[in-house]
């Protein structure tokens, strides 16, 4: 099968499953294009326009399948290559614009909400990585639709529910067999430094568990870009005492060296389609201690999740763990379900069921 993927907007997360499925699916053939993930919004206004017209010996080719992500303007692709028009595609939904929060800062525009409406009218097929993504996707299209002062046409909601589906981004197991190093309690907390992972919470529960006990090294590793947020600076300057690695790991065996050393994998986020970060650390070992919403409520039982006041919360989760962990060796929860043995069937069947609509 000849299979063109179109990932607009190629952030990390993004490239992790195209490369994944590559590897996993390697009796296909695949030609991937790419556009790097900056310039929001003009990045996903204007991948069609970029792609059109500097990729047209490839993009004319014949081809059996188009997998798309959702930042892909997949609409007007078809129209302005006529030879994409008639064939078949899947759309694969990381996040959605309806389910993103608001920093307060950003410029308000309806335009990256109309562009996933389109793309996942032109799509054959829809897959969301969430039960999550997938409900705040319908429920924010349904209230966008309302808002249209005129000629709405009928039965959109339900024309893309029709052929939608939840198929999470396979996690790779990475988990080895020893015990957590005794001694100090490591806490991993890896996100993009940005203001959607709320920073803020990660320094108030952390103060909080100092409050409590010291006994413990945070590790605050992910990737940052131009605009920080000053929480963070405030982390390095208040948890100075208790702070282990700090910033992006470029290595990757150090980053899985980490996950397998850490008892706890944190979540402080705002917003979160599937929490990839989580799963990676949770198939290494680690205990989750995540928010009581977003998809964390379908991926972890009650006894990860923390609520109420959230600070407080996390700080009292961390140490009941911390004083298991004196007793006994701390069990994190059983994921295999979303390794890539497991789901790279469903993908190959789905793949194979879309690309036959073209025969």
């Amino acid at each position: 099968m000849k299979i063109l993927l179109l990932s607009a907007y190629d952030a990390e997360s993004h490239r992790y499953w195209w490369q994944g499925l590559k590897s996993h699916l390697h009796e296909h053939h695949w030609t991937v294009l790419t556009l790097p993930a900056r310039y929001f919004s003009w990045r996903i206004r204007s991948n069609s326009l970029t792609w059109a017209y500097t990729q047209t010996d490839l993009l004319n080719q014949k081809y059996d399948l188009i997998l798309a992500t959702s930042m892909t303007d997949l609409s007007a692709l078809k129209g302005l290559v006529p030879s994409l028009a008639q064939t078949p595609s899947i759309v694969y939904f990381h996040e959605n614009q309806f389910g993103y929060p608001g920093s307060g800062k950003e410029f308000k525009s309806v335009e990256p909400k109309i562009l996933n409406f389109y793309t996942a009218l032109a799509a054959d097929r829809v897959l969301f990585n969430s039960e999550y993504n997938s409900q705040t996707f319908f429920k924010g299209l349904e209230d966008l639709l309302k808002k249209m002062p005129d000629l709405v046409p009928g039965g959109m909601v339900e024309a893309i529910k029709n052929k939608a589906k939840v198929l999470p981004v396979p996690i790779s197991l990475s988990r080895v067999h020893h015990d957590r190093p005794g001694g100090c309690f490591n806490i991993v907390w890896n996100h993009r430094w940005e203001y959607d992972k709320n920073p803020k919470l990660l320094l108030e529960s952390m103060q909080r568990l100092r409050e409590i006990s010291n006994e413990f090294t945070l590790h605050v590793v992910g990737k940052s870009f131009r605009t920080v947020p000053d929480e963070f600076e405030l982390i390095k300057t208040k948890l100075s005492g208790n702070l282990g690695k700090w910033g992006y790991l470029e290595s990757k065996s150090e980053y899985l060296n980490l996950l397998n050393k850490a008892d706890v994998v944190l979540s402080t986020a705002i917003h979160d389609f599937q929490g990839v970060a989580v799963l990676e650390g949770v198939s290494a070992g680690a205990v989750p201690v995540v928010p009581d919403r977003l998809a964390y409520r379908e991926l972890f039982e009650e006894q990860y999740r923390y609520s109420d006041d959230e600070a407080e919360g996390i700080a009292n989760k961390i140490v009941m763990l911390m004083d298991q962990k004196k007793i006994s060796e701390l069990n994190s929860p059983d994921i295999s379900h979303l390794s890539w043995e497991c789901l790279i069937p469903e993908y190959d069947k789905i793949f194979q069921s879309v690309a036959s609509l073209n025969r």
